[in-house]
């Protein structure tokens, strides 16, 4: 080892140096980094079905718990489909992006998607695999 240092001991010391320039570089890089800026934040918001059924699964399906109001009945629902589709979707899952406005049919249970001749969509958390 005493050998291979006296014998490259300008190539450590050159390896050793351009080292701890670019650890010193890129900390002082991070340290003055403006804080935040990582990308814009997008913020949806989800039908209030959706969070009641969240709340529900939870544990919180009292009337009582969710401060006396009861379900909602409203053009949007609980789960949403494409009209062209074979698959229905909780409105929070990534697939419901993709559906125009105008082809979502919306359902208020899943029975009633199921009914309908729709499937659950695989990629969605949350519904149940039939």
């Amino acid at each position: 080892m005493k050998d291979f240092l006296e014998q490259y001991r300008h190539d450590v010391l050159l390896a050793a140096g351009i080292a701890l320039v670019a650890f010193t570089a890129f900390g002082l890089g991070r340290a003055t980094a403006p804080l935040g800026e990582k990308g814009e934040w997008r913020v949806q918001e989800l039908p209030l079905e959706a969070s009641v059924r969240a709340l529900e699964a939870a544990g919180g399906d009292d009337t009582e718990e969710r401060g006396g109001v009861p379900p909602l009945s409203g053009t949007a629902g609980a789960f949403v489909a494409s009209k062209n589709g074979t698959r229905y979707y909780l409105p929070e899952c990534s697939g419901v992006n993709r559906i125009k406005e105008e082809n979502r049919i919306w359902f208020a249970s899943e029975e009633e998607a199921l009914a309908e001749g729709y499937a659950p969509a695989k990629n969605c958390p949350g519904l149940s695999a039939q």
